[in-house]
């Protein structure tokens, strides 16, 4: 027969293990949830609601085809939704206001430190990261450096999935007008020497032998050139030189060929994307990778393919231009959504999205030379995309989206000769430094 005194202290014992197992169920970072995020309990078998948003427009449909679906396959027993942006009512700010909580956000880089900081929707997931057991070796290791940078050391995101520049081509107008394919490897010069062949009048049509998406072309220009000088919050345009050679070199050089200048002043503006896609009057188009799948419908229409953005330091191509996902102080449930994350950065996961054309984010080539194979677009050359190294990233402000805005709007008027290049750095640097003490007067309020 057991004393009392031992029944005392086994009751005492038995009744501390069923504190401690609800107060593990009562907190809102761990697996059960446990005060430390830790997981006490299997959480996947427990009913939950994970909640992403993100104010880049993606529509519903892009979010399941490249996340949603699959995070409900791998999590049967959580509701998984998504917020689009469509406009008043759904901006970032106007959720803040009502009150609508999320617990995933998501943006590109830049982008993501312009929006979530200012909002004070941050999370250092640190701690979540630990307990989790999340392995950030895995993954290439400049876009955890560049988050890790943005965020004071911390990590407010995860890299999930990333893209960067290539040169997509429009067959038919190289056929059209006997000029070769370029290739994998082609350098800046020999783009431009095609862009001249291309570039003509024919009846009332104006072709155009390249273009480019200015705003990505700056934020990942191949010269890693910051945009700010951090320490003393100041702009880099009108102090760092290399901002003169990268807008000669890509802005004036391919738009300066014969005929391109006076062609640009007709419409009053740099050819775009559409003009590539849709009205396919210009031959080639330096864009992100990620057209594949944003475009896919729309690429049905034209005879392309893609090869390596063309480089001037041989090997090197543009930045890596990631996508963060992190998760916000107001989430509910943050052991679901770290596990989320864990989960989309799995060779599982990677797997899939490489094989829809996604460029992954792990250090394991197996995965991508899974790119493409399973996209509408399986038999373009999806090796364009990794053919070049990755230019570095350099270190980003929390406001680098404002400086990127300025100085678009400056090298835009140097390309239409409606300013001279040193007056456009000049103003450039005048106007983001007004930017910069706008930033710092909102965020110190």
């Amino acid at each position: 027969m057991r004393s009392k005194k031992s029944f005392t202290a086994l009751t005492a014992a038995a009744m501390a293990m069923v504190l401690l197992a609800s107060c593990g169920k009562s907190g809102g970072d761990g697996a059960g949830p446990g005060d430390n995020g830790t997981p006490a309990v299997d959480i996947t078998s427990q009913p939950a609601e994970v909640v992403f948003y993100s104010n880049n427009g993606d529509p519903v449909e892009s979010f399941d085809y490249r996340f949603g679906n699959a995070i409900r396959k791998k999590f049967p027993n959580w509701t998984i939704q998504y917020i689009q942006r469509t406009g008043t009512g759904t901006q970032l700010q106007d959720l803040i206001a009502n009150g609508t909580k999320f617990d995933i956000f998501f943006q590109s880089i830049g982008n993501f430190e312009a929006n979530a900081f200012p909002a004070g929707i941050e999370y250092d997931m640190t701690e979540l990261i630990k307990n989790h057991k999340v392995d950030l070796n895995r993954l290439d290791p400049t876009v955890v450096d560049a988050v890790k940078q943005a965020s004071g050391g911390k990590f407010y995101g995860l890299p999930v999935f990333t893209t960067n520049l290539v040169l997509y081509y429009n067959k038919t107008l190289f056929d059209k007008f006997g000029v070769p394919y370029p290739k994998d490897g082609i350098t800046w010069s020999e783009m431009v020497d095609l862009s001249k062949r291309l570039t003509r009048t024919e009846g009332d049509i104006q072709y155009f032998g390249f273009t480019h998406s200015p705003v990505h072309t700056l934020r990942m220009n191949p010269l890693s050139i910051p945009n700010t000088d951090i320490p003393s919050d100041t702009p880099t345009i009108n102090k760092d030189d290399r901002w003169k050679t990268y807008f000669q070199t890509y802005y004036l050089d391919p738009m300066r060929v014969p005929g391109y200048l006076d062609g640009m002043k007709k419409i009053n503006k740099i050819p775009d994307i559409n003009m590539f896609v849709k009205d396919q009057s210009v031959g080639m188009f330096g864009y992100l990778s990620s057209l594949i799948y944003v475009w896919e419908q729309e690429l049905k229409a034209l005879n392309w393919d893609i090869v390596s953005f063309p480089t001037v330091d041989k090997g090197i191509g543009s930045q890596s231009y990631p996508s963060y996902f992190g998760i916000t102080n107001m989430a509910r449930n943050k052991a679901a959504a770290m596990e989320v994350l864990k989960f989309m950065i799995s060779d599982e996961f990677q797997s899939e999205m490489a094989r829809k054309g996604i460029m992954p984010v792990l250090q394991n080539d197996a995965i991508k030379k899974e790119l493409g194979k399973e996209s509408p677009y399986k038999d373009r050359n999806w090796n364009a995309l990794f053919y070049n190294k990755f230019a570095p990233i350099p270190a980003k402000a929390a406001y680098d989206a404002d400086m990127v805005t300025q100085y678009i709007s400056y090298g835009n008027q140097v390309a239409l000769d409606k300013m001279d290049l040193n007056t456009a750095l000049r103003k450039a640097e005048e106007d983001s430094l007004k930017k910069i003490q706008e930033y710092k007067s909102k965020t110190t309020k």
